[in-house]
């Protein structure tokens, strides 16, 4: 249950029908809780953040929440694991209704590659990685350059973080890119965005690979400066 406070922030951790061996969602899970909600850290000092595992109950009480983090993967659909897809499409009614509503989401890095069973979370998402035509270059240091204009870029020109650059995402017509990285040969792909033409506010943010990127000073700021906008 949730407690009387100012803010409400639900992480939503990748496992098991979505997660990885790649990703270790629970690791960037939890440094994101810390990030968006510790005191003196630039967080948001009045926040309760809480961080759940992608269960099928995992968003019964989400009308609660003023801010869904979804960090979550492509995962292992099964069945005879975690449900058929039919036993979770409430789950991923309750998500989109609850984002059309006016719902704020900040989702990063696989949450462009995860609810695959979930055709509405692209619209929500404002984008998707195309299987065969996605990819990213090896993981390394990367330099990820902002457009100024909006209130969560303007005066933060760059990230620098040790992180995948994604490129080739389908980004839709109606999202406001925000941020690009360049492939090894020098071309601009869009790795961050909001999007708003579903009812509610997405930012998705492609970086987020490991524990490294949210080493960067610049990531940080970043991931408050977007729930920030999300929360006003």
């Amino acid at each position: 249950m949730w407690r009387v406070t100012t803010k409400r922030i639900l992480v939503l951790a990748g496992r098991g029908r979505y997660e990885d061996p790649w990703h270790d969602h629970a690791a960037t899970s939890h440094l994101l809780a810390r990030i968006l909600g510790e005191p003196g850290a630039g967080g948001d000092p009045d926040a309760v953040v809480q961080v759940r595992s992608t269960w099928r109950d995992a968003l019964d009480d989400l009308d609660a929440a003023d801010l869904l983090v979804v960090n979550s993967g492509t995962g292992r659909p099964d069945p005879g694991f975690d449900g058929s897809d039919d036993e979770w499409r409430a789950f991923h009614e309750r998500l989109a209704a609850w984002a059309r509503a006016g719902g704020a989401v900040l989702a990063l890095h696989q949450a462009a590659n995860t609810f695959a069973d979930a055709p509405a979370w692209e619209d929500v998402l404002g984008g998707r990685w195309v299987p065969g035509t996605s990819m990213h270059p090896p993981i390394g240091d990367a330099t990820f350059r902002l457009a100024p204009g909006h209130a969560i870029t303007d005066g933060l020109a760059v990230v620098e973080a040790f992180d995948e650059r994604y490129c080739f995402l389908n980004v839709a017509g109606s999202a406001q890119v925000l941020g690009t990285v360049a492939d090894d040969g020098g071309a601009a792909h869009p790795v961050l965005w909001v999007q708003e033409a579903h009812g509610g506010r997405t930012v998705y943010s492609a970086l987020g690979h490991g524990v490294r990127s949210f080493e960067s000073p610049t990531h940080r700021e970043l991931l408050r400066r977007a729930a920030a906008w999300l929360l006003a």
